[in-house]
């Protein structure tokens, strides 16, 4: 399935066809971008029955010692079953940090962030986010639904064989369930 566009205004099918997938795969557990908890509260009405992992942005990401996801919101998931995971992201962290210090240069994780993002910004992210669960301990190791977004909301999601970032290159990209056709 593809949208017009990107943006949140995707969310609900783009959740509704994730789970249809899953249901169809037999996969059982679903990881998504979820900033605020928007996306992950969106996901409890729509794909019951899921294991739902929300991983949100690492501590400090917009302000220094502050999480962008509140302790309420992530404590209330976390009651209402869903995993919630703030880690660094797996397609930049500290090398972003090295490339801004020293003008730019080589950094190959950054490469395959953009070679990604060529799918558009939604199906990098749910790349990135299955990573992240994966490190964080999340994850089974069985097929995935990783859903992902442009900016807000979600836009995007893939069937995925999970790895972690020391094994990433044993990730598989099973399919596209839907993405933004313009980006």
């Amino acid at each position: 399935m593809y949208f017009n566009a990107p943006g949140k205004e995707n969310t609900k099918a783009t959740l509704e066809a994730a789970y249809k997938r899953a249901q169809e795969l037999g996969v059982n557990e679903i990881v998504l971008a979820s900033s605020k908890g928007d996306t992950a509260y969106a996901a409890l009405e729509i794909c019951k029955g899921m294991k739902i992992t929300a991983v949100t942005y690492h501590c400090g990401f917009t302000t220094p010692f502050v999480s962008v996801m509140k302790e309420e919101i992530k404590q209330d998931l976390e009651s209402k079953g869903v995993r919630v995971i703030s880690a660094t992201h797996a397609l930049s962290g500290v090398e972003r940090s090295l490339m801004n210090k020293y003008n730019g240069g080589l950094c190959p994780v950054l490469i395959m962030a953009d070679t990604l993002k060529l799918f558009g910004q939604g199906p990098k992210v749910a790349v990135e986010v299955s990573i992240m669960a994966a490190d964080g301990g999340a994850l089974t190791g069985a097929d995935i639904i990783a859903v992902g977004g442009s900016g807000r909301g979600a836009d995007s999601a893939l069937v995925i064989k999970p790895a972690g970032q020391s094994h990433v290159f044993d990730m598989k990209i099973r399919e596209i369930i839907c993405k933004p056709r313009e980006f």
